[in-house]
């Protein structure tokens, strides 16, 4: 369930590098590089920059249905700094054999640079990440204190999934219903007050206008 909170919550970000290889577009969110021991793998990435002197500069994102018409539409691309990035793959950064199913492996995403790198450069990508399971208790908590307190609620709900009778199934909504309502009040009491509404996962506050929805109570 933690693992669950931290893509519903969005709540564990951390900086990763990634080093192009000169003429690659395609890199897998397994190869990017992030120094937390509490933090398994990536599950999207946000932004992405490249170093460049002492500074860093953006890439812009598109989605992947432009960036193939666009960008991969070429069939003489010229070499250089990096522009543009796509998501292709989806999915976390998991990698290895899976369990009782051959010797398959489970890949995770990948993005696209456009055009392909001339050079070798270090990006810079903030990535939305998954924590790492807790064996003991020394080990780190990636998931921020303030979503804690919606693991336990999330957890019940699924353990009562299996259950047989129409009461506890019952009793598993009221729990889903608990762990959304601490997820939400984690993320508002996260974002800052200042332009607290261009963060991701705050509601539109001008949808109510732009459905014809009129306000009540002199709002």
């Amino acid at each position: 369930m933690r693992g669950q909170l931290a893509g519903d919550g969005q709540c564990i970000r951390r900086t990763g590098t990634l080093l192009t290889v000169v003429g690659q577009r395609e890199y897998n969110f397994s190869a990017i590089t992030i120094s937390d021991t509490s933090v398994q793998g990536v599950i999207h990435v946000r932004r992405l920059q490249y170093a460049v002197g002492s500074g860093f500069k953006r890439l812009s994102p598109r989605p992947w249905e432009w960036f193939e018409l666009y960008g991969l539409n070429n069939p003489v691309p010229v070499s250089g700094p990096p522009q543009l990035w796509a998501q292709e793959r989806q999915g976390t950064a998991s990698t290895g054999a899976m369990t009782n199913a051959g010797a398959g492996t489970v890949v995770g995403g990948s993005l696209w640079l456009d055009p392909p790198p001339d050079i070798i450069y270090t990006l810079s990508l903030e990535c939305v990440c998954y924590p790492i399971a807790l064996t003991q208790d020394s080990d780190a908590e990636a998931i921020p204190y303030i979503w804690t307190d919606a693991v336990p609620f999330g957890a019940a709900w699924y353990a009562l999934l299996s259950s047989q009778t129409a009461a506890r199934m019952q009793d598993a909504e009221k729990y889903l219903a608990y762990y959304q309502m601490y997820v939400e009040r984690a993320r508002r009491a996260a974002n800052p007050d200042v332009l607290k509404y261009q963060y991701a996962q705050q509601p539109n506050i001008t949808l109510p206008n732009q459905v014809g929805v009129s306000p009540r109570g002199g709002q």
